[in-house]
């Protein structure tokens, strides 16, 4: 549970309500466009917004039962990463966009969802 102070920390990461094991750091980007300054000889003109791509990613923790297989063919599912700070980053139809990458040396895996369409803040 989120206090009014705390700001980092414990988080939780689903996928359809599955809950894996997260490792350090994610990281995810809502999807909003990005405004970059048009520039002019004669000054500022405005700005230029771009698409960009909405996701989550970070690194799990390997275990016997987690089928890496089955998880990098993972398309149209719902990807939830709860912060410690009580916010909630959720993300509809997406899909598994990572390589696929693991390591030994502390039972890591890569994974990253991407979709279409923006991520909700809660």
């Amino acid at each position: 549970m989120a206090t009014q102070n705390r700001r980092a920390g414990t988080i939780y990461f689903k996928v359809d309500g599955y809950q894996y094991d997260a490792k350090g750091d994610f990281t995810y980007n809502l999807g909003n466009p990005k405004r970059e300054g048009i520039i002019g000889a004669d000054g500022i003109h405005g700005f230029k917004e771009t698409p960009q791509l909405p996701y989550i990613e970070g690194k799990l923790t390997d275990k016997a039962d987690l089928d890496l297989d089955k998880l990098t063919l993972l398309d149209d599912v719902t990807v939830t990463l709860e912060l410690a700070n009580g916010k909630v980053i959720t993300g509809a139809n997406m899909w598994y966009a990572a390589d696929g990458n693991g390591s030994t040396g502390e039972a890591e895996l890569d994974v990253r969802f991407e979709g279409k369409t923006k991520l909700e803040e809660i």
